[in-house]
């Protein structure tokens, strides 16, 4: 793989937790300032940006991967679970691209262990995009201004999967969020919090939240179960990190979810069941760890929450490379 952005990675980021010798936080916090992403590969990272607004990754030819992870919704589409292929409902709620590269491994169960491997599963989901690697790479090749970017970043005009999730990788790994309130805060400055959110903080930590998310995506590095004193009721079929490992042991253990811009991200949790920040605020508290929140202490941790709100990727949309004749023409959508 094509090393192009560099970024902090989530085993570096936890030692340097452990250590409080995180540069950018004097105040030697659990949680980190998110990190800038410094570019290094700008024309891979072009290539990654068009592929991922390009509906022709996918059979219908309308799907792309800004469908359910569109970046003026903070990376998701904020419906409970997503819309694929023939209009058919996914099982799943979308989980945010922004930050992403922070985390330990990708999709609610684990079951990516990067970026690259999980820029691959959609496309040829039926579920999602519907089409296959082959003729997702066929289209591509048959355009003729895919060929000649592909050409100048991998110096050959041979196409093929791994150059595409390596592009879209890329480009999804300088999607970082920096400079929220709360990260300024972390970094001396006294006024970037209100004291509302300075006091959600507090609780937030009291109450042992910061046991699962922590580090500079305030999640993202660990499974739990969820429903740990109060089982959680749901009529989602996801089972969790066991449909991965097999395991009963693993049922209901999901991928802690960052918390990062987690205003932009609703509705919540793995079967987007929760509509408000406030709601899984409460629900969270009971059933992780046996707490009722008052509605004051719920106002506070929200107010909390919405400070990790951070500077939204900002790009002009890729034009995309007009298909000539040779494209297969796409099925309808729906």
């Amino acid at each position: 793989m094509i090393m192009n952005v560099k970024t902090i990675t989530v085993a570096v980021a936890l030692a340097l937790s452990s250590q409080g010798a995180w540069a950018d936080n004097p105040r030697n916090e659990p949680v980190q300032p998110i990190p800038a992403a410094e570019i290094t590969n700008p024309q891979l990272v072009e290539l990654g940006k068009k592929l991922f607004f390009d509906p022709r990754l996918s059979k219908s030819g309308f799907i792309s991967c800004n469908s359910c992870h569109n970046l003026s919704m903070g990376g998701t589409d904020n419906i409970k679970t997503s819309i694929g292929h023939n209009w058919q409902q996914g099982p799943i709620n979308s989980p945010t691209v922004l930050n992403s590269s922070l985390n330990m491994a990708q999709f609610w169960d684990g079951r990516a262990a990067t970026l690259k491997e999980q820029a691959g599963g959609p496309i040829d989901n039926p579920k999602e995009m519907a089409f296959t690697h082959e003729l997702a790479v066929d289209v591509l090749a048959s355009i003729p201004g895919y060929v000649n970017d592909f050409e100048v970043v991998f110096n050959s005009r041979e196409l093929n999967i791994d150059m595409v999730t390596d592009a879209i990788a890329a480009f999804e790994e300088t999607l970082v969020t920096p400079n929220s309130p709360f990260d300024q805060w972390l970094k001396g400055d006294d006024d970037a919090l209100t004291s509302q959110a300075l006091a959600g903080y507090q609780l937030f930590k009291e109450s042992g939240c910061v046991a699962c998310h922590n580090g500079p995506n305030l999640g993202g590095t660990s499974y739990q179960k969820m429903g740990v004193v109060e089982p959680y009721q749901s009529n989602s079929p996801e089972i969790g990190r066991a449909a991965v490992t097999g395991s009963d042991a693993d049922r209901f253990m999901f991928k802690v979810p960052t918390l990062r811009n987690v205003e932009l991200t609703y509705p919540y949790f793995h079967d987007g069941e929760a509509a408000t920040l406030e709601e899984a605020v409460d629900i969270m508290g009971r059933l992780q760890l046996g707490r009722v929140y008052s509605d004051e202490e719920v106002g506070n941790i929200v107010a909390f929450l919405k400070s990790l709100t951070g500077e939204q990727p900002r790009f002009e949309i890729p034009i995309l490379p007009p298909s000539t004749n040779a494209t297969p023409v796409p099925e309808p959508f729906g």
